[in-house]
């Protein structure tokens, strides 16, 4: 049976914008060169006229990191819910159009909790609102699709690699790379993963069969926003916060992280992985 398209798409502009700049700098040696820097915009989010936020952003995606920043905030519930997303680099705005209005915006609106991100620096609300009522399915992961992941990672043509100063995102179906996302945070990444995830057929949308992958830490907000997602393993080649785990532990979401190469570390829900520490070819304490 083949995957149905959502209905009720919004209309998305294709804003673009160049992701680098090249800048003069000066080496260890006192010599003038060349190098890459990557590109950081204010993007001031507007739904139906009412200013929201502004994003800092590196612009490569900029109508789906709206349309994820809405759905990760709980503000909307389906992307069928909007109308029309119209980013205009000129005046550094996104102008969001609902079809029915969002039901008490300014009062979900008002409450700002200042966040550990780069790139976004606060969320809306409650950040543990219904959070015990997301079913994250039984999704599983084998170490090596594990390891497969982090070597596409690896493998991957970056901003990162010619600029650096970007933060990675992924979304993974086994060891099948789906979509690789950068921005100067990584909030904003995932955000536009969430809502790339929205556009998708019925197969694509489903996230209790899939992988996010992040350059950046586990932090409580990144562990819920994928959650959200309804993705249930999480990998970074980074750490995890104290309350990243925790609220990992309560949702049964497996936390993965310092994957890098052959090592990693499980901090939560081991038995969404299938071990294979064959494959690991010593202790990772050596």
């Amino acid at each position: 049976m083949n995957a149905r398209i959502p209905a009720d798409v919004p209309r998305l502009t294709e804003a673009k914008a160049p992701l680098t700049d090249e800048i003069e700098v000066t080496d260890e040696h006192g010599q003038r060169q060349r190098a890459s820097i990557p590109a950081e915009r204010a993007l001031t989010v507007y739904v139906d006229k009412r200013e929201i936020v502004t994003l800092m952003t590196l612009g490569a995606h900029p109508e789906w990191l709206v349309l994820g920043y809405l759905r990760n905030q709980r503000l909307v519930a389906s992307a069928d819910e909007i109308e029309a997303i119209t980013v205009d680099w000129e005046v550094g705005a996104a102008a969001v159009t609902t079809r029915r209005g969002i039901e008490r915006i300014a009062e979900r609106t008002a409450q700002r909790v200042v966040t550990t991100g780069c790139g976004q620096g606060s969320v809306f609300g409650d950040l543990m609102a219904d959070i015990d009522a997301i079913d994250l399915g039984a999704g599983h992961i084998t170490q090596a699709q594990l390891y497969g992941v982090v070597n596409a990672i690896r493998l991957q043509e970056s901003t990162y690699k010619s600029a650096g100063s970007v933060h990675g995102c992924a979304l993974f179906a086994g060891e099948q790379m789906l979509i690789f996302v950068e921005d100067v945070g990584r909030h904003n990444a995932i955000d536009t993963i969430a809502g790339w995830m929205w556009l998708q057929d019925v197969a694509t949308q489903r996230g209790d069969d899939k992988l996010f992958y992040t350059t950046g830490r586990l932090t409580s907000e990144m562990v819920i926003k994928s959650a959200q997602m309804g993705v249930p393993i999480v990998v970074s080649r980074s750490g995890i916060t104290q309350m990243g785990w925790q609220v990992a532990r309560r949702l049964g979401l497996c936390a993965i992280g310092r994957a890098m190469n052959k090592r990693f570390l499980c901090y939560s829900a081991p038995e969404r992985l299938q071990w294979q520490p064959e494959l690991a070819g010593g202790s990772i304490l050596n």
